[in-house]
């Protein structure tokens, strides 16, 4: 006879035993099923707490609904993606994972072979770092857009039964939305194009259609393969392909000289008509949000870029940024000359007195960004920097004293490192400027959270950080001490009846044995941790100092990010001489993303600090989520190569 199903308090006692507490409601309906399912379903929310107790949480509000749309077998494989997505990108999207239980429902139904984003993603990457222009990024979001700079993709494709043609789709979005940013569907300002209109909304979603006919154009031209796969897809999907919406309006949008701004005198003869059907890959745009991005960009490239000419006269003058004259601030030009690689057949080539310029390296890559955005180089990006030409506008501001970067492109109150450069098998002298800077705190909100919410794993550290405490140890053999040492005691009159002079160390000391242990954590704090990489990073901290504190070892935290070699940051958080107290704590908080990973010369910036220390073990952790990289070129086996060479450099310094 089977055993009765386990009663309201059974569950809710069995939940306390794992800290779950779920919602009345939740487990009244856990107790309307037999005591197997249950079992079943209790265990895996058990299963799911030894991962994370808030996704436990989560994912027991959801059982019952899953349990009625799927079977064990899909409800464990729904779990999976969760889990993988908590581990890869936190809880957030985790539930993300959790909320799309009706799709995977539906997609178990149907028996459709999906792909998902985590699935293609390395390949994706290095197909669109294949294709022409900036590097874009890629992520996903319910809506397929690009802001310029990242691509968004779907999570899951499941459009079609054959996973290949899924996973050929995805490509198809891809090119679309790279092409917005190759072919410049975001050289205009287009809110301020469309807010004449009634309804700018439609209007959007019209020059949207548009630019796809033009874009389409394109991609035939430049991508002939791809572009046979989107009409396939099309006629898969019993959709008609781009090319066959064009009509007497829309002839211009075919030739190749076309740009966005054809899209929108063709707009004002098309608005009253009713949009034909979505197509399956064009996406959707947000001119928003690519307003922000492409702002902040162009402001930032315009000041690296002023920044390239002063570095340039400086090498042709002798002279210090600040001293150049006005007429040597604008020496150089930029002048057009033709190359089919680039969207408009134009690029520009730098000149001084009429002889072309070899730019420093990663600049061809800054230029081609500057005219995917621009289509030409402004007179005003042709002036070089000098005193306060470093300004940042927006979101980008910081608080850095003006002082610190007066002149720009100087070397003024910063700390200078080599770096390797592997392709010369050489170290560039003096090539890196470093600034301390000191972070602002915060409010202790955030640290005082994390420590509520790890109270239980705190406790734990602590307790195994005791154990490495320098402990009391017996000396035996000494001149004086709290003890007669027993065994020299013996050794000494054996001595004496052998006719020899008495030992006087006969005595046992307590000693103890002292640590002598200098640790520095170095945090990444580029644009890329932004999220639940940033909170991540900030809650090893608390737990870390909170355990470190236990041991009384000599501890510091930096941060560090910046911007292309001469503008590389290092923000203050804790020294080796501060107090973990309130101060530091809120600088703690207030740690916050902002630029590249360029980590060989923080590394070294680091090793430099621990000479300044009297420590036998030197420790040097990183907290990061990436490999090395910077605006400026510094990326790939450049990168890589700068900072095995520089591990090595710490290893030969004791760290």
């Amino acid at each position: 006879m089977s055993l009765p199903p386990f009663t309201f308090a059974e569950i809710e006692e069995r939940l306390d035993d794992i800290f779950i507490e779920l919602s009345e409601d939740i487990i009244q309906q856990f107790c309307q099923y037999d005591i197997e399912t249950q079992d079943t379903l209790l265990s895996l929310i058990e299963k799911v707490n030894t991962t994370s107790s808030g996704l436990a949480y989560q994912l027991g509000q959801r059982l019952p609904k899953a349990w009625e749309l799927m079977d064990l077998e899909t409800i464990e494989l729904w779990l999976e993606q969760a889990i993988d997505a908590f581990d890869s990108k936190g809880l957030y999207l985790a539930v993300e994972k959790l909320n799309e239980l009706e799709s995977v429902a539906k997609l178990a139904e149907q028996k459709l072979t999906g792909i998902s984003f985590d699935e293609v993603s390395g390949v994706l990457e290095h197909f669109i770092t294949g294709l022409n222009g900036r590097r874009l990024a890629l992520d996903t979001h319910k809506d397929s857009h690009t802001d310029t700079e990242t691509i968004y993709l779907p999570s899951m494709i499941n459009r079609f039964a054959d996973k290949e043609d899924n996973f050929v789709l995805y490509k198809c979005i891809c090119v679309h939305l790279w092409a917005q940013c190759w072919f410049g569907s975001w050289n205009i300002e287009i809110e301020t194009a469309l807010q004449d209109y009634d309804n700018p909304d439609h209007a959007l979603q019209w020059f949207h259609l548009l630019e796809a006919l033009r874009l389409d154009a394109c991609i035939e031209r430049e991508l002939p393969g791809i572009h046979r796969e989107m009409i396939r897809l099309c006629q898969q999907n019993a959709q008609a392909p781009l090319r066959d919406y064009h009509n007497k309006h829309t002839q211009i949008l075919l030739d190749k000289n076309s740009n966005a701004s054809d899209s929108l005198n063709i707009l004002k003869q098309v608005y009253q008509t009713p949009l034909p059907e979505q197509q399956l890959f064009i996406g959707i745009m947000k001119p928003d949000i690519v307003k922000q991005v492409r702002d902040i960009r162009i402001a930032k490239e315009k000041d690296l870029f002023r920044q390239v000419i002063a570095h340039l006269m400086e090498e042709k003058t002798g002279k210090k940024a600040k001293d150049l004259d006005e007429d040597e601030r604008r020496a150089i030009d930029a002048i057009e000359v033709p190359d089919p690689d680039m969207p408009n057949g134009m690029t520009f080539k730098l000149e001084l007195d009429g002889d072309p310029i070899q730019p420093p390296d990663g600049v061809e890559s800054l230029i081609d960004s500057i005219l995917q955005d621009l289509s030409i180089i402004p007179d005003d990006y042709l002036v070089a920097a000098g005193d306060g030409g470093y300004k940042l506008t927006g979101n980008e501001e910081k608080e850095v004293s003006k002082d610190v970067w007066g002149g720009t492109y100087h070397e003024e109150g910063a700390s200078l490192h080599k770096e390797w450069d592997f392709r010369r098998q050489r170290y560039k002298k003096n090539w890196c400027a470093v600034r301390e800077l000191d972070i602002t705190t915060g409010s202790e909100k955030f640290v005082n959270d994390t420590f509520k919410k790890y109270n239980g794993q705190i406790k734990s550290l602590r307790r195994t950080f005791e154990i490495l405490r320098g402990e009391d140890k017996t000396l035996k053999k000494q001149p004086y001490g709290d003890d007669i040492d027993v065994d020299a005691l013996v050794e000494a009159f054996a001595d004496v009846k052998s006719g020899h002079e008495m030992s006087q160390n006969i005595f046992t000391k307590m000693h103890k044995e002292e640590r002598n242990i200098a640790v520095i954590f170095m945090v990444d704090m580029s644009g890329s941790t932004k999220g639940w990489i940033n909170d991540a990073e900030r809650e090893s901290l608390v737990l870390l100092s909170e355990a470190l504190e236990t041991l009384g070892d000599r501890y510091a935290i930096y941060g560090f990010t910046g911007n292309t070699r001469k503008r590389c940051e290092v923000y203050r958080i804790k020294r080796f001489d501060d107090e973990y107290d309130a101060t530091c704590k809120g600088r703690i908080s207030n740690i916050k993303p902002q630029d590249y990973t360029r980590l060989g010369v923080f590394i070294r910036h680091f090793t430099e600090l621990f000479n300044e220390v009297e420590a036998k073990t030197k420790i040097l952790i990183t907290l990061s989520d990436g490999k090395p990289e910077d605006y400026d070129g510094y990326r790939g086996e450049y990168g890589i190569e700068d900072t095995r060479m520089a591990l090595l450099e710490a290893r030969q310094n004791g760290v």
